[in-house]
């Protein structure tokens, strides 16, 4: 006996052949995320992903549900599972009230829709069971907060062996439904299905508030149509004994090229986008964008970006830093130009780069993140974090890139903070290593400042004038971060708190203390 998976949906809707939509429909992943262009089909590939598996058996135990950062958002999605759904004429009803917008078929499966702003309202479905797991537009959650915590009811209490199809007639029956098969197996033995597949499906476009982190999630680990695969020592509660498990994942790419049911006209509406950014995610599903709205009309990496230079004797160094040890901490170092010509050797020739006085250099960076994780720190001791800065500066001597001492720069006060009267702080432990700090400016409006400040400095990168900012290419963290920061939907003049920006409040505190350095103009000149 074969069942299908799909039930009699060839006869409703099936992938278009040779598309991605052929290849998302069944990745066989615990996570999939269907990106790339507008247009190729993403919503009704992720409602079949669940429909799928109704009918073949599993019952009540496959239930499923699918989430958006606002209801409003779901409307489309909806619309779209009816004109699909009602099409099977198999008994499926859908609830249409705020306390149940969901799908519910006569043999027991459920499809619900729900909305989630962020992490804390994951505790609305603590302890729930639902092995098919979908989000609608990754991209609009600020961080993975609420994606990873509702991974927690991923699960199903489903085990075959308890829930044997067993013969009647022509058909085999399991947990109320009906299954058609061969009159020639009307006498076979009772015929087991598979475990039930963990399933989190999500869609999305590139650009987004939520940009940088599923980029770095699903995006930059491998190419897309690439399994990867993450390794778990556990205890198996079954067996009571240590196994591996083996978590996978993939990206897919879809193009609006694949659909043959989109018109020119639609095509031509996205060719009309005046934002450069957005028309290119968009169009060409390219991730290599900036995307986030905060600075993202001023940065521009051919001209705030520079190769990496050695630092002129006549530049003063310091460094600047952002304290964390649960969420990850930043340490920049920098050279403010003097008017100064500096030399850049790039491809094998030179450069004059002469930046007016008082513009900033970010030549070196530490970040201190987990790798493959999003806003977690590496919980390292001050004392450790003062010893690595000692180190690193060390090496820039050791190597030529500077020849002068850095000074002191402008750091969180939390590092002065007095929890206890007999309780070092984390300033004087990390003096005791030698690494010492000023204070940085967090008076009154001094947020918006630097806001303002930041987005100055990189106007006058683009225009070759006045005290600009810039990047040597090292600096890879903050190159990374700064272009996708989010603005403060309450606070148009501020970055999000929410998203990770603590790279950004150790660029801050940096523009902050140079804000009242006068500067003459730029000089950058290339060889002809």
């Amino acid at each position: 006996m074969v069942i299908t998976p799909f039930s009699n949906s060839d006869t409703v809707w099936k992938p278009i052949p040779g598309t991605s939509q052929e290849l998302a429909l069944d990745t066989r992943c615990h996570h999939t995320l269907y990106t790339g262009a507008r247009g190729p089909g993403k919503t009704e590939t992720q409602l079949m992903r669940f429909r799928r598996r109704v009918g073949v058996g599993y019952g009540e135990f496959w239930r499923g549900i699918i989430f958006d950062l606002e209801y409003k958002n779901l409307d489309d999605l909806i619309t779209k599972s009816k004109r699909i759904f009602r099409k099977f004429d198999d008994g499926a009803i859908f609830l249409e009230s705020a306390s149940s917008l969901k799908w519910k078929w006569p043999t027991g499966e459920e499809l619900l829709f729900r909305a989630a702003e962020g992490e804390d309202d994951y505790w609305a479905y603590h302890g729930h069971e639902y092995p098919y797991i979908g989000f609608n537009e990754l991209t609009k959650y600020s961080d993975p907060g609420f994606y990873n915590a509702i991974q927690s009811t991923n699960r199903s209490s489903y085990r075959p062996e308890h829930y044997p199809i067993t013969i009647d007639g022509d058909a085999y029956k399991q947990t109320g439904q009906i299954l058609l098969v061969d009159r020639h197996h009307r006498n076979a033995t009772p015929h087991l299905l598979p475990p039930i597949p963990l399933e989190v499906f999500s869609t999305c476009n590139p650009y987004g508030v939520g940009h940088g982190w599923v980029k770095k999630q699903f995006i930059d680990p491998a190419p897309y149509g690439t399994v990867v695969r993450r390794q778990f020592e556990v205890l198996d509660p079954q067996t009571k004994e240590t196994t591996t498990v083996t978590k996978t994942q993939v990206a897919i790419f879809g193009s609006y090229v694949e659909n043959p049911y989109l018109d020119a006209t639609y095509i031509a509406t996205l060719h009309a986008n005046k934002n450069a950014n957005q028309k290119k995610a968009w169009l060409t599903g390219s991730w290599d964008i900036v995307a986030g709205g905060a600075f993202d009309d001023l940065w521009d990496a051919n001209r705030q970006v520079v190769p990496r230079f050695v630092v002129p004797r006549g530049w003063r160094l310091d460094r600047s830093f952002d304290w964390g040890s649960s969420h990850p901490f930043s340490v920049g170092w920098w050279a403010e130009s003097n008017g100064e010509e500096a030399i850049i050797i790039w491809n094998g020739e030179r450069y004059s780069f002469c930046p007016a006085a008082g513009s900033l250099v970010q030549i070196f960076e530490w970040y201190g993140a987990k790798e493959d994780s999003y806003n977690e720190g590496l919980k390292m001791s001050a004392t450790n974090v003062a010893i690595g800065v000692r180190e690193r500066e060390a090496s820039l001597l050791d190597n030529g890139w500077i020849h002068s001492q850095i000074w002191p720069g402008p750091a969180d006060n939390q590092i002065r903070d007095v929890r206890e009267s007999d309780v070092e702080t984390i300033e004087s432990k990390m003096q005791k290593q030698g690494i010492a700090w000023t204070q940085s400016d967090k008076s009154a409006g001094s947020r918006k400042n630097g806001f303002e400040l930041f987005r100055e400095r990189l106007e006058m990168a683009s225009k070759g004038e006045g005290p600009a900012i810039y990047f040597m290419e090292n600096c890879r963290a903050s190159i990374a971060s700064i272009p996708v920061l989010q603005r403060d939907k309450d606070k148009l003049d501020d970055v999000d708190t929410k998203t990770e920006d603590h790279i950004w409040d150790m660029v801050r505190y940096r523009v902050l203390k140079g804000a009242k350095r006068l500067a003459t103009n730029v000089k950058f000149s290339m060889p002809t």
